[in-house]
Formats: C-alpha cells, sequence, structure tokens
C-alpha cells in the first residue's frame, strides 16, 4: 500500500509542478489552486508512504518521479528543448530511483 501512495503522491508532484509552471508565479487562480491541492494531496500520500517506508527511499522516488515526469511533460506539452546532456541527466535520475527501491527490499 505504501509503494501505491509514493506512486500517486510522485503523480501529483508532476501535477503540481506543471500547475506551478503554468500559474505564471501564482497570478492565474486555476492553475494556482491547481497547484495548491495537488501539493496538499502530494504531501500527505507522502507522509503516509513514509510510514513504513524508509525516508531516503520514499524521498528519493518520490522527487525522481516528480523529476522526470516534469521533464516529460516540460518536453511533450510544453515544447521544452530537448538534447543529450537533458537525456543523461533524466537517466541518471531513473537509475537512482531503480536502485534505490531495489535497495529497500
Amino acid at each position: 500500500m505504501a509503494w501505491i501512495a509514493l506512486l500517486f503522491a510522485g503523480l501529483l508532484e508532476i501535477v503540481w509542478a506543471t500547475g506551478m509552471k503554468l500559474s505564471d508565479g501564482f497570478t492565474r487562480l486555476i492553475p494556482s489552486l491547481v497547484t495548491l491541492v495537488t501539493m496538499a494531496l502530494s504531501f500527505w500520500l507522502l507522509s503516509v508512504a513514509m510510514r513504513t517506508l524508509p525516508l531516503g527511499t520514499a524521498y528519493t522516488i518520490w522527487t525522481g518521479i516528480g523529476a522526470v515526469g516534469s521533464f516529460l511533460v516540460g518536453i511533450l506539452v510544453l515544447g521544452e528543448p530537448v538534447n543529450a546532456m537533458r537525456l543523461l541527466a533524466a537517466v541518471l535520475i531513473v537509475s537512482g530511483m531503480v536502485l534505490m527501491k531495489l535497495s529497500a527490499s
């Protein structure tokens, strides 16, 4: 159950990060509200996951899902640039997440 909570917390992190970008510095109401609500839900689900998962594992997976997911949203939705260095960074983040998950057994 903790891993499911962590997965959804990470997915919500993607939503709130995207909402923050679209809020234009919290000057647009709807994206600002989406950001605040999904941020609160994401943090709550992270805290639920941390009841049983180690801090380092939970936090690494949560931020990794958010970072790589936001990176993909930036490219696929917002038209941000893609280059070899950015792709390598994303691969390294995913590699770290996999190693952290494997170490959690």
